[in-house]
């Protein structure tokens, strides 16, 4: 086993790894090559388009054109590679006889058509690999990266790929952020939302990643001019700087946009993020302007869709200090 292989996988679903494009996925689905389970094969099983593969496998090109064909991933933890594996397990007579990998380091959330424009750097170069194989490939770039791009010299099928690296966490997301405001555990709730027809709002506050599409929120489809929302509670007064919003799992049913906006204790309401687009499949995090406290917040989703997790981080006030206090200190005398 290589020094590398024992780091962790940078690219994996359960760290919040995703695939997020594909040229080609004809026989098999592209988001396969992250699953966090081993490859496995069950034969005869065939659907219309031939025998069921777990993996990343494209069409055979017959234009002539030498390819590549391409898969664009983003880490769930961006940081410097330090080995890379592309497993071709099951994959016999059609695995691609040449593969490479190439790293780009992007902030925020690009769209496909940023990432293809972006800047590439090579992390493996074109080589040959073996069929039903762990191909690994030691990496010695020094450079932070956020996607990767792999391809297959002309096409074939890739069943899973694994980027072990070191994280490299950007510092403004470490310096002062304090606890989690509205999970539920620390006392915050959903009051009320416009819609919870697949599943109820209650699921974006609990802890953990979401492990599947209905462990978050989810809407039924608008057929009219207006947009999905849910009314949350703090779990005190306090002044938000940071919202997190993951969409994992929500692929055809994230939101185009979002927004947020707070209640002050005097009754006003103010916006502490305006609306923003947002990704399928992914992590969020912005950073909120506003610095006046609130002790409710409303999510706006536009139109509609789902929302795996929602985050939200402050200080608290003095008020909402001793609100604390005093619930806990309410609750627990006379033990």
């Amino acid at each position: 086993m290589s020094d590398w292989s024992r780091l962790p996988d940078l690219a994996a679903r359960q760290v919040g790894g995703s695939v997020l494009a594909a040229n080609d996925e004809f026989f098999a689905e592209r988001e396969n090559l992250i699953k966090n389970e081993a490859p496995a094969y069950r034969p005869h099983t065939f659907t219309n388009k031939g025998q069921e593969y777990d993996g990343w496998e494209t069409r055979r090109r017959r234009d002539g054109s030498p390819g590549p064909d391409w898969a664009l991933i983003r880490l769930g933890i961006a940081g410097v590679p330090a080995g890379i594996v592309v497993d071709t397990a099951y994959f016999v007579g059609n695995y691609p006889p040449e593969i490479s990998v190439e790293g780009a380091c992007v902030p925020g959330h690009p769209t496909t058509e940023e990432l293809l424009a972006a800047p590439w750097q090579p992390l493996v170069a074109r080589s040959p690999i073996k069929g039903d194989t762990r191909n690994e490939f030691e990496v010695t770039t020094e450079r932070r990266i956020t996607h990767v791009r792999l391809n297959m010299h002309p096409d074939g099928g890739i069943a899973r790929l694994r980027v072990h690296g070191t994280a490299v966490p950007d510092p403004q997301w470490l310096d002062d952020l304090p606890f989690d405001l509205i999970a539920l555990h620390n006392g915050g709730r959903v009051l009320d939302c416009s819609d919870g027809f697949f599943s109820p709002p209650n699921n974006m506050l609990q802890p953990g990643i979401s492990r599947f599409m209905a462990d978050g929120w989810e809407s039924r489809r608008r057929r009219d001019d207006g947009n999905d929302w849910a009314a949350i509670a703090l779990a005190t007064e306090a002044t938000p700087t940071v919202l997190e919003l993951d969409t994992t799992h929500y692929k055809g049913n994230a939101p185009a946009r979002i927004s947020l906006d707070g209640d002050t204790a005097d009754g006003d309401q103010v916006t502490l993020l305006p609306p923003t687009p947002v990704r399928p499949d992914a992590p969020h995090r912005f950073r909120l302007a506003e610095t006046r406290p609130v002790h409710r917040v409303r999510l706006n989703v536009f139109p509609d869709g789902g929302i795996a997790r929602l985050r939200l981080y402050g200080p608290l006030t003095d008020i909402g200090r001793r609100q604390l206090r005093d619930r806990y200190t309410a609750t627990t005398s006379g033990r």
